[in-house]
């Protein structure tokens, strides 16, 4: 079942979102060559904490992290550990916050310094069709247009989508109905309606579009090891279009017109 949500709980959800947004900006200052996936965790941890919110993910079904960061190859669900970030990689960091009962859920793929042309317009490609899927999250809009619009952006440049792993529904719940795929056909699956609310996150890779299953039994890899990438945004659908409930977009640009 859907649960739409009110506009006084959008509300709630955006206050989370903020959280969050900071959060990721927090991160961003942090990623660099030298950096562990695990420092960046207990970074991320106690900010959220501080904020008088929670980590969504830890003790999510077990999940000992507080984030998900993947790097490289590794498409999505990644434990914070001992990896250590180099010059040339790629950084997907996934972050889920709950504040007053309300989760947001969004997520970035960074670079680490100048990394590889192929890297660098597969980010590209990834977060541009985040955008795309944002424009399609209006009342009478399908589910399928959304998939078909980001399937559509990223198997246009080359790349390929991940159709093993979806978006998903959001609310008090990290994971609610409908499970939101990145490609399908105009006009089919469930129509959108004002008070849904939405975590939208492309996964793609630089390669061919099947994964396999780390023995962590968490993390997700590419199965022919090309580079992958995972942008994500939470999206209130509103009488008045797309509400990004987790605006990272907003925060970066003003980095890059400094």
């Amino acid at each position: 079942m859907i649960i739409k949500k009110t506009p006084a709980e959008i509300e709630k959800m955006a206050r989370a979102g903020e959280i969050l947004v900071r959060t990721m900006d927090l991160l961003a200052g942090k990623v660099r060559h030298g950096v562990t996936t695990l420092e960046l965790d207990a970074a991320a941890e106690k900010f959220i904490r501080s904020q008088g919110a929670t980590p969504a993910f830890k003790g999510y079904r077990g999940f000992p992290g507080s984030i998900c960061a993947s790097p490289n190859d590794m498409v999505v669900h990644g434990i914070p550990g001992k990896f250590k970030l180099s010059r040339g990689d790629v950084l997907s960091v996934d972050i889920g916050v709950v504040y007053d009962g309300w989760v947001a859920d969004a997520a970035r793929t960074f670079p680490v310094g100048e990394v590889d042309p192929v890297a660098a317009k597969l980010l590209q490609v990834t977060e541009e069709s985040l955008f795309v899927a944002v424009e399609q999250c209006r009342p009478g809009k399908r589910l399928g247009d959304l998939g078909h619009a980001v399937q559509d952006h990223v198997e246009g440049a080359g790349f390929s989508i991940v159709r093993s792993l979806v978006g998903h529904g959001i609310g008090r719940s990290m994971h609610e109905e409908p499970q939101i795929a990145n490609y399908g056909q105009p006009g089919t699956g469930t129509r959108l309606e004002e008070g849904m609310v939405l975590a939208v996150e492309p996964m793609t890779t630089a390669g061919r579009h099947m994964v396999r299953m780390g023995d962590d039994g968490w993390a997700i890899y590419s199965q022919d090891g090309s580079v992958a990438a995972h942008f994500e945004f939470t999206i209130a659908v509103t009488a008045d279009g797309p509400r990004i409930l987790t605006p990272w977009h907003e925060s970066k640009a003003r980095v890059v017109a400094a």
